[in-house]
């Protein structure tokens, strides 16, 4: 089954309350690619770098099954590069800059050699390049996976709306779901949000866990309790990953397996903030994903006599 990321690759400084990075790997083509790579190859990489993103990252990229061919590398100009200071609760963060760089030319051209994929994950990207990725398919994805964020819903929202119309499976936080739809309730949030066009929606709440929602169904699973949570950049990029990995190594879109899905983007999100970056994620194997999952089940199974 093959699957298409697309999304950015980039370089990110990073502050948390237990240490600093002045500059590592990341963007959400990145994180999606680690994760997913874990369960389904290949993956068929679409993004824009710089003449400074590192070879020894693509080649390690490659070696983990992600296709390149859809990853433009502009000669002269450098990478999208993201800077940011969390607070102590690592729920908050502050940007401290944002240079878009490449990212101000990007205009992806699928490769005919991706054109036919299942799967489809549009990374966190202005929903007008997501549109014209989605239109480039020759034949419609089996699902499209879509994120975005409230920056989209304040600059761009007809063409939010727009693409809305064209997805499978939207995933946002809760202030976003909130956002788009003008509810507090998440209930009646997704509720609406499913009417502008995704018949699935996923809510993140980061250390809270995640809500999925599809017609009049609904999924929670919660977060792993963890010792360590040293960075949490990435961590939805992960979940994301980790998620359309699953479905598209199975190749199962029901509902039921969409709640398997949400438990390994939460295995794989639990591991993504134990170090800075994507380091995490180039350590673990399939026993290490494996027992990740099992302490999920184990957190949430239970017996109960009803008398």
């Amino acid at each position: 089954m093959s699957l298409i990321a697309v999304g950015t690759m980039a370089f990110d400084a990073i502050e948390t309350p237990f240490g600093k990075t002045d500059q590592i790997v990341g963007g959400s083509a990145t994180y999606v690619a680690y994760a997913a790579s874990n369960f389904v190859k290949p993956i068929l990489q679409v993004s824009i770098v710089g003449y400074d993103f590192p070879q020894a990252e693509m080649d390690e990229l490659k070696k983990r099954g992600v296709q390149l061919e859809g990853v433009e590398i502009v000669k002269d100009k450098k990478s999208f590069f993201w800077s940011g200071k969390y607070h102590l609760d690592m729920n908050t963060r502050d940007t401290l800059v944002t240079d878009l760089n490449v990212l101000l030319d990007f205009n992806p051209k699928l490769p005919e050699s991706y054109q036919d994929a299942e799967f489809l994950m549009l990374g966190n990207l202005d929903p007008t390049i997501q549109k014209n990725v989605i239109l480039q398919m020759r034949k419609r994805p089996k699902l499209i996976v879509m994120d975005t964020m409230n920056f989209w819903m304040e600059i761009a929202m007809p063409q939010l709306m727009e693409t809305l119309k064209l997805v499978d499976v939207l995933m946002v936080n809760d202030s976003e779901a909130r956002q788009l739809s003008g509810e507090f309730s998440l209930v009646k949030a997704a509720k609406k949000i499913m009417q502008m066009g995704p018949r699935y929606l996923i809510i993140k709440k980061g250390e809270h866990g995640a809500l999925l929602f599809h017609e009049d169904k609904v999924f929670f699973a919660p977060a792993l309790p963890l010792e360590v949570v040293f960075d949490p950049t990435g961590a939805g990029d992960t979940f994301a990953g980790g998620f359309i990995g699953h479905i598209a190594k199975t190749g199962d879109i029901s509902f039921e397996n969409m709640k398997r899905g949400i438990i390994v983007g939460s295995a794989m999100a639990s591991y993504c903030v134990e170090k800075f970056g994507p380091e995490r994620l180039k350590e673990i194997n399939k026993a290490d994903i494996d027992l990740r999952i099992q302490e999920f089940v184990n957190l949430v199974n239970f017996d109960i006599e009803l008398v």
